[in-house]
């Protein structure tokens, strides 16, 4: 739980505020995205790396908790520059080892379940309840404060993340003892269309998680606003998490991913299209199927996927394909494209992207239940 509470409280300070700082900086656009997506270009690769070395040699806490640490002291770096290269390098190798951190706590989440796997949004709403908390106070804070102090606490929140990570219980059950035996389940059709439809719709997220506070600004918030509206996106996923177990006895999996997909394309439609503040909050709220129930529905669906003995690496490539290479795509579409087309535009595409998702989604499914009648 604590281990939640605080890798997204250091996400509240992330997500929404360091591609604003950036944008402070001068940055432009197209740096804005190739600094986000080479961050995720690691989240793309390095936790199928970590992810088959844990897997083999069975050492998935030293390398849980050495990433934790190494991670902390690459990100102290950002404390020494503000020009953009030694940034992007900065952010490179920040990356490399911050990339197996939420896959690796999520596998251990699953071992700890065991049988009680849907109460995981129980557990999870607790990172979400820190993500509040955080992104409120951060700000508020950069509203008095110069934007930079995240970069303080940022550092703060992974070092206290890293010592406890120390504490977190070894991994139990059956671990895969070799790389090809994972990817090759991974090549199984249901598991590909099911990885491409959840690529599709975190690239879909690129205009919100890259631009959205950058598009507020520009529409005239201040950044109390703009923390409240991530709050809001925050608390929404709540609800729906506390009820995970109760949702996923009466609905399929299926029907609440194929749903959560339907409803991004509406929620990224309305904030393209409107300058109302009172809108723009009201679709925060639709984050709670956007973000909360897919995030849930996509965890424990690959899991059914997997054999025991890759369950590991299942959720490294769920990750990896999600919040690595989906938002890898994102950013840099966006960061190509804000410069010459604006932010309405990009999130009006992120709405025919989502809908594109959908449809593979329910294509995987068929494939799986005709070969699971």
């Amino acid at each position: 739980m604590f281990q939640y509470i605080l890798y997204f409280g250091v996400l509240g300070m992330f997500l929404p505020y360091f591609n604003l700082y950036c944008f402070h900086l001068g940055f432009s656009g197209f740096e804005i995205g190739v600094v986000s997506a080479v961050r995720t270009v690691t989240t793309a690769f390095f936790p199928l790396v970590w992810g088959a070395l844990a897997d083999r040699y069975q050492i998935r806490k030293p390398i849980f908790v050495a990433c934790s640490f190494i991670s902390t002291g690459i990100w102290a770096l950002f404390l020494l520059t503000t020009d953009f290269l030694p940034m992007l390098a900065i952010t490179l190798f920040y990356g490399i080892f911050y990339a197996p951190i939420i896959a690796f706590l999520e596998a251990f989440t699953m071992d700890h379940l065991g049988a009680e796997k849907k109460r995981y949004g129980a557990i999870r709403a607790w990172g979400s309840i820190s993500f509040i908390l955080v992104v409120i106070a951060v700000g508020r804070l950069i509203d008095v404060a110069p934007i930079r102090i995240i970069l303080v606490l940022i550092l703060s929140g992974s070092f206290l993340q890293s010592m406890l990570a120390t504490q977190v219980p070894g991994s139990s059950g059956f671990q895969i003892r070799a790389t090809s035996s994972g990817l090759s389940l991974l090549m199984r059709r249901s598991v590909l269309l099911f990885l491409g439809s959840a690529f599709l719709m975190l690239v879909s997220h690129g205009t919100y998680y890259g631009f959205f506070s950058i598009h507020l600004e520009a529409l005239g918030y201040g950044g109390t606003f703009i923390g409240f509206t991530w709050a809001l996106a925050s608390a929404s996923e709540i609800l729906v998490m506390i009820n995970s177990e109760r949702i996923f006895k009466r609905f399929s999996l299926r029907r609440v991913l194929v749903f959560s997909f339907l409803v991004a394309a509406v929620r990224w439609s309305i904030i393209g299209w409107t300058e109302s503040g009172a809108v723009i909050l009201l679709t925060q709220l639709l984050h709670a199927a956007t973000y909360g129930a897919f995030h849930m529905a996509s965890i424990l669906y690959i899991d059914s996927l997997m054999p025991a003995p890759a369950k590991t690496f299942g959720q490294a490539a769920n990750n990896a394909m999600t919040y690595g290479l989906g938002m890898m795509t994102g950013f840099f579409l966006n960061g190509f494209l804000y410069d010459r087309v604006g932010a309405r535009t990009l999130f009006l595409l992120s709405a025919a992207i989502a809908l594109a998702g959908a449809g593979l989604m329910m294509v995987g499914s068929k494939v799986r239940n005709a070969k699971n009648p």
